[in-house]
């Protein structure tokens, strides 16, 4: 007997806890129910087709339904289901995948550790701050610095690096060791009146040096950044931002490590965010897109500096997972890879893709609910405002966000909504027909929130 869609709402409201979610919110409507992907379009149980504007959580980059992807998975089920990669034993997806990586990350950072999430990988590559500085006999080095409005994942270790609040009193976090620094990289919403793009990137990167003088450069282990800011509102760095912060991390021996979650495999155009915007981190953390979501993969490279103090240590580094380096996962992200490589998504379909879309997202300025639109690659964000000339919000703020998403939603287009800007982060597949489809979509939601919020 085949089950309802309010069966499976009842079923998931008495079982499921989902993330980020008031849960008697969701319980009182039920959950919306996918059932089916191909492409860039999802199918809900209604049979209502739904364009994905957001690639899954920012990680589908082939789309669904890639048949190469279910087949690499399919053959390494049947060769090696599983294996560990502890007790100095290895497999060959894992070590080909490794080297692969090894090939796209910036010259260097060469040294690849497997993990499952995002947020699992950010707490190792803190794990191996730490050894290292430890192992170069300065274990006093142990502060991270982080931003305000940051994202780093959700563990304890992940929500205390993150820089958002909602995420850490509930859970009495953030831990001890983690500072966050201000103002948040964002120009459109942090630079003061007459000061230049460039004027404040100087006044972020310097807010991140004041910050190392106060905590004493002796102890501060690393500054920790995404190279375009995902989850707390796509913000993308003022120019120049990026060349300052590597320059004051030399200045004061401190490592800097790229949180590539997002931005890595693609998404910004170059392989990985440090690439697009030109700087070369000491420690790279990546997930997401590095199997197109079609399996939990994530991974820390580091460079040779690190790796050769942790490669040459007498102790034993007793870190790792059950599942690292699992050989059907690193099959499916070994295709996954190659596959981007081989269709041009970084090259020249990907460049083609990127500038259409940025066209046509920056086409959207006109709307007058639209107070900015910015993106790079594959990544958009939209700002919701009352007034463009001031920048005013609706009140109460986060609310015309929510409308916009409902209105979305109920127009088949997925577009995620963080407070009162919205966010746009397609599979790189998509073709150009669709992005037409996805900023018709768009715009029409955008029309009935501007009549509801103005009603």
């Amino acid at each position: 007997m085949t089950a309802t869609t309010k069966d499976l709402q009842n079923i998931d409201n008495a079982h499921h806890l989902h993330p980020f979610t008031v849960h008697h919110e969701l319980r009182e409507t039920g959950p919306r129910v996918i059932t089916r992907g191909e492409g860039v379009y999802l199918w809900d149980s209604e049979g209502n087709r739904i364009i994905d504007g957001m690639a899954g959580l920012w990680c589908v980059q082939l789309g669904y339904g890639e048949q190469e992807l279910v087949d690499a998975a399919a053959d390494a089920l049947k060769t090696l289901s599983y294996y560990n990669t502890f007790f100095q034993t290895t497999t060959p997806h894992a070590a080909r995948l490794a080297q692969l990586i090894a090939e796209k990350t910036p010259d260097g950072l060469d040294q690849i550790m497997f993990g499952s999430s995002g947020s699992e990988s950010n707490d190792t590559a803190i794990k191996l701050i730490w050894y290292y500085w430890n192992l170069k006999g300065k274990p006093e080095k142990k502060t991270i610095i982080s931003r305000e409005r940051a994202y780093h994942g959700s563990t304890v270790a992940g929500a205390s690096l993150s820089g958002l609040p909602f995420m850490q009193g509930i859970f009495d976090l953030p831990l001890p060791r983690f500072h966050h620094v201000g103002p948040t990289p964002h120009y459109y919403e942090y630079g003061n009146p007459g000061e230049t793009e460039k004027e404040f990137a100087l006044r972020c990167a310097k807010a991140v040096e004041d910050k190392i003088l106060e905590l004493g450069p002796e102890n501060v282990a690393a500054f920790v950044g995404e190279p375009v800011m995902g989850a707390g509102g796509l913000m993308l760095p003022p120019e120049g931002y990026w060349q300052e912060i590597e320059k004051i991390c030399k200045k004061y021996d401190v490592l800097l490590w790229s949180d590539e979650v997002i931005c890595g495999f693609g998404r910004t155009g170059e392989w990985f965010g440090c690439q697009a915007y030109g700087y070369t981190p000491d420690i790279m953390t990546m997930a997401k897109g590095i199997s197109s979501g079609y399996q939990p993969l994530s991974a820390v490279a580091i460079n040779r500096e690190m790796a050769d103090a942790i490669v040459n240590a007498d102790s034993e580094m007793a870190h790792g997972y059950t599942y690292s380096g699992h050989p059907v996962v690193c099959a499916v992200a070994l295709r996954n890879i190659e596959m981007i490589e081989e269709l041009g998504l970084v090259g020249a379909r990907g460049e083609e893709i990127s500038a259409y879309f940025q066209k046509k997202l920056a086409a959207l300025d006109d709307h007058p609910l639209v107070g900015q639109t910015r993106g790079i690659g594959l990544l958009g964000g939209i700002e919701l405002v009352k007034d463009k000339s001031t920048k005013e919000r609706y009140q109460p703020e986060g609310e015309a966000g929510l409308i916009c998403r409902r209105h979305c939603f109920e127009n088949g287009v997925i577009m995620r909504a963080v407070g009162d800007t919205m966010f746009l982060c397609p599979p790189l597949v998509i073709s150009k027909d669709e992005i037409d489809e996805l900023f018709d979509l768009v715009r029409k939601s955008l029309d009935l929130s501007h009549k509801e919020l103005s009603a």
